[in-house]
């Protein structure tokens, strides 16, 4: 895969539901159409709830993944 131009960094790292998910409604709102949030959690329920996050307002989750026990995600911003 490519490499992922990523425009912004979001920390959710300690926080649980539905923290990480309300701080990422925040961050995309400050992204224009087209760039690239990543998003490091340790919460397990953004598994879930970040791809239905996605599905349900039109962005696109380009990757997820673990890295050390973080659950990383990168989301471009569909249209506002």
């Amino acid at each position: 895969m490519a490499k992922i131009e990523v425009t912004q960094v979001l920390d959710a790292c300690g926080l649980f539901c539905p923290e990480p998910v309300m701080m990422l409604h925040n961050r995309v709102r400050e992204l224009a159409e087209g760039e690239v949030l990543c998003i490091r959690a340790t919460d397990p329920s953004t598994q879930r709830d970040i791809p239905k996050f996605c599905h349900f307002l039109g962005h696109d989750l380009l990757e997820q993944g673990v890295e050390e026990e973080v659950f990383v995600y990168y989301i471009r911003k569909g249209v506002s």
